[in-house]
């Protein structure tokens, strides 16, 4: 019997001084049994970077064909593919020809984020809507401080600066371009 994924209800604030976008969401989150929670948390704050009406969870690690988080527009297409982690050249390639925007979210080890970069500095130069951010993995791990099954998160995004935390914990987290 296949295992079945864990359901979160979150209620998310966002206070995005960037874009000027400043709202409350609520969220139900599933969490596929081999997701860990730090990458759970980190869709979460990609959701937050990019928080609009339209934005919403895909399916899940089990479905290849959708990304982690999309924009879509009335007609059905895919105005905006937003993946975390450090997906395949041939999963980012895919995007950019079904998607308007494309942006990656890697998270990990400055190392790891670097060697995975690097393997995909000719992608990246062909692409021009494919944006490449990082997050990096001590703030990232501290995440999994956060989650619970009903969640009540505040959001506050200011520059590269990302504040994420709950009544009794907070987590910054810096944002960097990987495009440099």
């Amino acid at each position: 019997m296949a295992l079945k994924a864990t359901v979160f209800k979150l209620q998310l604030n966002v206070s995005d001084l960037n874009r000027h976008h400043y709202q409350d969401y609520a969220l139900t989150v599933a969490r596929h049994p081999s997701e860990t929670d730090e990458r759970m948390m980190v869709r979460i704050v990609a959701f937050a970077l990019n928080a609009a009406d339209n934005l919403s969870f895909g399916r899940g690690l089990s479905t290849d064909d959708e990304p982690d988080l999309w924009q879509q527009t009335l007609t059905g297409d895919i105005s905006h593919w937003i993946d975390v982690g450090q997906p395949s050249e041939d999963r980012i390639r895919k995007a950019c020809s079904r998607a308007q925007a494309v942006t990656v979210y890697a998270y990990g080890t400055d190392k790891v984020q670097h060697s995975w970069k690097d393997g995909l500095a000719t992608l990246s130069s062909r692409f021009d809507r494919l944006h490449l951010r990082g997050l990096n993995s001590v703030d990232t791990a501290d995440l999994v401080k956060l989650v619970n099954p009903t969640m009540q998160l505040q959001c506050t995004l200011d520059g590269a600066d990302i504040w994420l935390g709950d009544a009794t914990h907070q987590c910054q987290l810096a944002l960097r371009d990987l495009q440099e």
